[in-house]
């Protein structure tokens, strides 16, 4: 039966129902990219940006003639920035209704506050007032504040973010460095390890990847409608405008891309997302693998765990933080490479493409931020049970055929005797069959080994046959 037809209109409900996830049900693991990202920061970014050019062209004197501003006037115009709240919100709002463009409605916005900050001097309000925005395309605005938003988003939340959840796996992984883990190449028993090099290698995986993101370049530009400071020129032939919108641009805490079009070419966006989609990958790797070892009763979810596992089954603990977790990476890298391939492409010398996909950047962080803390929650949750890794280990025996046959083919490349085929000899005693301790030993006892070697390997265990695996967890750290 299909719903009523006549129902409550759950969008007219206030407050706001949000239509998104991230804006409800996990609002509390997203929300401070609210502060970067959001249609709100956007524009306290163009504000920011319109102000330090103001102030940067009046300070630089690069129009000749035109008024200074005092440092207590540079210093009101500058806490017009931090002071931004919902009342600038709301007019911005109104304004934008009226121009029906928003960085226009930002440059009002900051012409009407000039005004009460020189307060009686309607004259050189008025002159002032012209260096608003002045010889800037909305990009110049734009794309500067899109650099400052994202470069905040990634170095102030993501990537602390991040980076604690690559310590808690780094830690996990030196606690359970000597812990024996049968290995599982293509599914089937193979090399035993350490649980800990195994959370060790996600680590350092990882490790790489944020160090790339970390070094990221922000770009940003300031140089007319087509990049040719074509205005600028013009209105004052004999300013260095090159030098100009370098330093403007590196005072913002950007580099500066000294050739584009109209827009930015927004490649740095591209690598930059590229390598968080990068990490995602690795880190779904990883909450994939963690959900095997899970399964198969490594891990045990016992810690935090005061939660309905299943609403039938009592005896279930579900790894719902771990498949949460790959969900939203997947999400997350779904909008990360359309942002990449898309933005890197621009008609001509403009087109508005890119203007409604740099929009869904917060979506792509905020999903990518909602996995982090799912995975850190499911981490905390587990406690290792070597007593199950250990039943598998004892379980496969037939895994000690590499170590044996390996040092058979050491001892007849020294030319001893009786030692030839030593594969094939181990393939037919192991080959699709489980031996246990008394056939392996008793193979080994037959073969006729130096006594060192004969001891050395009657004495291995599948639990021992580890070899650098605990010493390796060292290169996280």
């Amino acid at each position: 039966m299909p719903l009523p037809a006549a129902r409550t209109p759950l969008a007219e409900l206030t407050p706001p129902i949000a239509l998104g996830a991230l804006d409800g049900r996990y609002r509390g693991a997203v929300a401070p990219l609210v502060d970067h990202l959001s249609e709100a920061a956007l524009n306290r970014a163009r504000l920011h940006v319109e102000v330090e050019w103001l102030i940067h062209l009046t300070t630089t004197e690069v129009v000749p003639g035109a008024d200074h501003l005092s440092a207590d006037e540079q210093a009101a115009l500058r806490a017009l920035v931090p002071d931004f709240d919902a009342a600038a919100i709301t007019e911005l709002r109104e304004i934008e209704a009226e121009t029906v463009h928003d960085v226009k409605a930002v440059e009002y916005y900051l012409r009407r506050r000039l005004a009460e900050i020189l307060d009686g001097e309607s004259d050189r309000t008025e002159r002032l007032a012209e260096l608003v925005h002045f010889a800037c395309t909305s990009e110049d605005v734009n794309n500067t504040s899109y650099a400052l938003m994202v470069q905040g988003a990634v170095t102030e939340v993501w990537l602390p973010r991040a980076r604690a959840l690559v310590d808690q796996l780094s830690g996990m992984a030196r606690e359970l460095a000597e812990v024996p883990l049968l290995a599982h190449t293509h599914g089937q028993p193979a090399t035993p390890t350490t649980m800990g090099k195994e959370l060790a290698v996600l680590a350092w995986r990882l490790t790489r990847q944020l160090d790339r993101v970390g070094g990221a370049a922000y770009l940003g530009k300031l140089n007319g409608a087509t990049g040719t400071y074509g205005a600028h020129v013009v209105a004052v032939p004999e300013a260095d405008w090159q030098e100009v919108s370098r330093t403007f641009v590196e005072r913002l805490g950007l580099t500066w891309n000294p050739l584009t079009t109209q827009i930015e070419s927004h490649d740095w966006q591209a690598e930059l997302y590229a390598d968080v989609a990068r990490f995602n990958r690795v880190l779904h790797n990883l909450a994939t693998d963690v959900w095997t070892y899970i399964s198969m009763g490594y891990f045990a979810q016992v810690r935090g765990q005061g939660t309905v596992g299943s609403s039938t089954m009592p005896h279930k603990v579900n790894p719902i933080r771990f498949e949460n977790a790959e969900a939203n990476l997947e999400v997350s890298n779904a909008l990360l490479d359309v942002l990449a391939s898309t933005l890197v492409t621009s008609r001509l010398q403009r087109d508005l493409t890119d203007s409604s996909m740099q929009r869904n950047i917060g979506t792509a962080l905020g999903h990518s931020l909602l996995a982090l803390d799912n995975v850190s929650r499911g981490l905390a949750g587990l406690d290792a049970v070597p007593e199950a890794m250990a039943r598998d280990l004892d379980a496969n025996w037939e895994v000690l055929a590499e170590p044996v046959q390996s040092v058979m083919r050491a001892l007849a490349a020294r030319g001893v005797p009786g030692m030839t085929n030593p594969y094939e000899r181990l393939k037919e005693l192991t080959r699709g069959r489980r031996i246990g301790q008394a056939e392996l030993v008793d193979f080994v006892r037959g073969l006729g080994l130096p006594a060192e070697e004969e001891a050395r390997l009657v004495a291995l265990t599948p639990a021992s046959y580890t070899g650098l695996a605990a010493r390796l967890v060292d290169h996280v750290g």
